[in-house]
C-alpha cells in the first residue's frame, strides 16, 4: 500500500509538471488528479488505521501528523483541485506534493526495514 501511496504522488508531480509545461490545460488536470485525492487519503488513513490496531506505535505516531492535516483538508472542503484557482496555487500545491513524496518514500523503507526485522526475529 505504501508503494501505491509514493507512485501516486510521483503521478502528481509528473502532472503538475505537464501543466507547468503546457502539454495538458488545468481542466484536464483537476479532473485527472481528483479522482486520485479520496483513495490516496482513505488509504493512508487505512493504513495507519492498521498500525493503530496492530499496536505499531512509532509508525502510527509518524503518520498521524499527514493522516490530521489530510483531514483538515477534507473538514474545510480544501481537499480537491480546482481548475480556476490551480494556477494560483500551483507552488502550494507542488510543495505539499513533494513532502509528501518524500514522507510517503522514507516510510516505505522504514516499512520494509520493519519487516526485515521481523522475518528475522521469526526465524530465529
Amino acid at each position: 500500500m505504501a508503494a501505491g501511496l509514493l507512485f501516486c504522488m510521483v503521478f502528481y508531480i509528473i502532472m503538475f509538471s505537464d501543466l507547468e509545461c503546457d502539454y495538458i490545460n488545468p481542466i484536464d488536470l483537476c479532473n485527472k488528479l481528483n479522482q486520485f485525492v479520496i483513495p490516496e487519503n482513505a488509504a493512508h488513513g487505512f493504513l495507519t488505521l492498521l498500525f493503530l490496531l496492530s499496536g505499531q506505535w512509532i509508525a502510527f505516531i509518524l503518520n498521524a501528523p499527514l493522516v490530521a492535516w489530510n483531514v483538515n483538508k477534507f473538514l474545510n472542503n480544501n481537499h480537491m483541485y480546482d481548475a480556476t484557482e490551480i494556477f494560483r496555487t500551483l507552488g502550494g500545491h507542488k510543495k505539499e506534493t513533494f513532502f509528501k513524496l518524500g514522507f510517503y518514500l522514507l516510510s516505505f523503507f522504514y516499512y520494509l526495514y520493519r519487516m526485515i526485522v521481523a522475518l528475522i526475529a521469526d526465524s530465529e
